[in-house]
This record gives structure tokens, sequence and C-alpha cells, in this order.
């Protein structure tokens, strides 16, 4: 493997990649490599390591490496890479480009408190009912393909793991950022605000909106009786993100397997290794399909190495394309392999914060997107980060015909959606018709 130190410049260098005092690395050997021996030579300390059958990977943590050690360090036999640990955040974007949502583009299926049955679970008419389902034709989907059976891994916030529309279809999961297992985003709140999550309420819709920074998001919670009691201005500005997406996976492919996957904070912030770790934990426990609905706007050799690990086992990545506006390179969804996803309204055309090709593969709905919230609540949702999962739920439908397809063939499956012309990629997402062409044979 070709090492991949002549992106670390660039790297440290770009807006909300920030080093962590330049005194932790992320260390990726060969396996086999005697990291001991490294230590003791080298003067650092292992903080966390990880394991595949590629690579060795630890985070260390090296207070009194030189410039000259941290180079003899990188050409040492067995060494595949050495950079810098970063806390990664997403820049704020710009008011042109930030998502916005707007209570007029709410209709009456977001205002409707009936419940209703859906495969097993009570939940939210208007999460079952909504145009965004329409329009990539999931019932019909359903008839052909039923739920999917696959194993969707989601990198994020966490979920809430009670949630009724979600908890039978959950894995147990795993919490990067406090290495352990499980990986509930109620952890990051106290206690006073998971109690009132917790308690049923009227679903009535709010006018509250507030910005979830994962994507630069918009998202209206959409009970009354909970925002009242709850001060949403102390909400961790990311809390609720990871429940969202799972919600989507789950509203396309209810009979799929969903794995959360802890590597953010509430506050929108990770650690890059943790991240990388999220990546080779999924492929390495049956995940058929990662959605990663996060942006960043420079390339981590070892972010590229992860993804890449994945689809040597076969996993499909899916990324979130990014909403600070058309044209430009976001990670991962620009990384070779990876379908990135842009957003469009339901007139088919782009939302005006997606991002474009070449980070966009392809596009689904991303505008007054209904979906689980924490505490058996729903909220709209407004960005590419609720686009993502439609398209990751739908490639796990693909998956139950076509199990062996990777994802060059996939991409193929999507094209075979609406075609619109929006510079992301070639189709918008239509679910039935791309498993029209999966029934076809294919050379």
């Amino acid at each position: 493997m070709v090492k991949r130190s002549w992106l670390i410049a660039a790297l440290t260098l770009c807006l909300g990649l920030v080093a962590d005092a330049q005194t932790q690395y992320i260390l990726e050997l060969k396996p086999g490599t005697d990291v001991n021996s490294l230590a003791s030579q080298f003067q650092f300390t292992i903080l966390k390591s990880w394991t595949s059958t590629a690579e060795q990977g630890y985070k260390i943590s090296a207070t009194s490496l030189s410039a000259d050690s941290i180079g003899m360090l990188r050409d040492q036999p067995g060494v595949l890479d050495l950079e810098p640990e970063t806390q990664l955040s997403e820049p704020e974007s710009d008011s042109q480009s930030k998502a916005k949502a707007t209570l007029q583009a709410l209709g009456a299926y977001a205002l409707d408190p009936t419940r209703v049955s859906y495969y097993g679970a009570t939940v939210r008419a208007g999460y079952v009912n909504q145009p965004a389902a329409q329009l990539i034709e999931l019932s019909a989907a359903h008839q052909i393909a039923s739920t999917g059976n696959s194993t969707v891994a989601i990198i994020d916030t966490g979920v809430d793991p009670n949630h009724p529309a979600l908890k039978q279809s959950l894995l147990t999961g795993y919490d990067f950022t406090r290495d352990q297992p499980g990986a509930s985003e109620l952890n990051d709140l106290d206690q006073s605000t998971v109690a009132i999550l917790d308690q049923s309420t009227v679903a009535i819709l709010d006018t509250i909106l507030y910005p979830v920074a994962l994507g630069q998001s918009t998202v209206a919670i959409l009970d009354q009786s909970t925002v009242a009691i709850l001060d949403t201005t102390k909400l961790p500005k990311s809390f609720g993100h990871g429940t969202m997406v799972a919600g989507l996976v789950h509203l396309v492919a209810p009979g799929a397997r969903l794995l959360p996957l802890k590597a953010f904070q509430s506050d929108g912030t990770a650690n890059l290794s943790d991240i990388v770790r999220a990546i080779h934990y999924a492929a390495d426990n049956g995940s058929n399909v990662i959605v990663m609905s996060f942006t960043f706007d420079a390339l981590s050799p070892d972010l590229q190495a992860a993804v890449s690990y994945a689809a040597s086992k076969g996993v499909i990545c899916i990324a979130a394309a990014g909403n600070n506006g058309p044209g430009k390179y976001y990670y991962p969804a620009a990384i070779r392999g990876v379908i990135g996803v842009g957003s469009t309204n339901f007139s088919d055309r782009r939302s005006p914060f997606s991002n474009t090709e070449p980070s966009a593969a392809t596009s689904a709905p991303g505008e007054a997107i209904v979906t689980t919230y924490p505490g058996n609540n729903y909220a709209a949702a407004w960005g590419t980060s609720f686009s993502a999962p439609l398209v990751a739920g739908a490639v796990a439908l693909f998956q139950q015909i076509r199990p062996r397809w990777k994802s060059g063939d996939m991409r193929d499956v999507l094209d075979a959606g609406v075609h619109i012309d929006q510079d992301m990629g070639d189709a918008r997402l239509d679910i039935f018709k791309s498993l029209t062409y999966c029934l076809v044979p294919h050379d």
C-alpha cells in the first residue's frame, strides 16, 4: 500500500479540521508490525487501537516528537501512514447557502397527528404518507422487494434506542466517543431534559426551528407540547441528528437492521480517529451499507483508506453531498467509490443549498422531510443529510434482489430513477424504477 502522508499538510490547514495541539496522531501499520517496539523507540503512548485485515490502527500521544522524529517514524518499515489527530467540525455556512425551513413548506401531512401501523410499529401518519415517500414510489417498491434485510450502519450522533418506530430494528451499536457498547445520543443530555423527551406528547406542529450542525441542516420539531416545556436553545446543536437519519433509513427499508455507531458528539464535533474506527467497525461487523450524513472540506488519507477498506469487503458507502452550494468537493461524498447524494425539492429541482457534482452522484428529496426525533417525537428536516439515508435505505432494498452488486453497480441502479438535469448524477431516486432495473438480467 502506498503511504498517504502527502496529504497531511493540506489536511491540517483546512477550516473545520483542527489538530489536537499536534500531540496526538493516527498511526496505521501493516498487520504484524510491532507497535510496542515503535512506541519504545519513539516514546509515544498508545491511547486507542483497532485492527482489520488491512491494517493495525492506533491513536497515539507523542508530546516529545520533533519534526525530524515524526519523519523518521513515518519512514519506519511497516508504517502505512501517520496523520495528526483532528477534531472535525462543520464550518458555518453563509446565509445564502444554509438550508432554510419555512412553515409554508409543510403541508397538511405534517400537521396530521394521526398514528398508524407501519411494519409492526405505531408511527406518525405524516411520516409514512409524506410527499417524499410518494415521490420515490416507496409503497410500490415494497411490493417488489418487501422491506429489505441488509444491515445499515449509521455513523452519526447516535440514536434514541427507545424510539417506538425504531427500537425493533436497532442493533446495539457502539459509542466511539465513550468507548462503550450502545450508541444512545440521550447520553449527551442531562437527565431532566431526557425526562421531558421521554414523556408522551401530542403531535401538533410547532413553529420553533433550529439548526442541526451536521451538514447545516434545518429541523422543525413537530410536537408542540414537547417544545412548550423543552428549552430547545439548551439542546446541543446537532442533538437528534442520528435519530433523524435512522428514521429515514427505516422508512425506506423497515426490514433492515440498523447499526448505530456514535462517532459524533451532539455538538456536531468528532475526532477523525473515531470516524475511521466506526467505518472499520461497520465493515467488520456485518454491515452491507454505511450512511454518512456529514461533510468535510478536506480529504483525510485515513478516512479515504477506511472507505476503501469497507468497499473491499463489499460495503456500499453513501454520504451527504453537503449544503454549501454547488460545485464543491466535500468528503466523504467525493471519495472514489462513495455514492454522494444531493437534495431535490418536490418539483425535481435542485435544492438551493445542495451541492452538485463532483460530490453528488445522485439525488433524493431533501426538503420538508418528516422523520423520527428522540423521545417518540417527529421532526421535519431540510438538508442533504436527509437525502442520503433515503438512498441508503433504497440500496438495502436493492440488495435484497442483487446482494452481490458493488458500488458501481448500485450507481447504475440509481441512474434508472427519474432523469433530471440538475448536475447531480443522472437521476433522482425512484425506488420502484430502480428495482425494476434490478429485476432485468444484466451481463
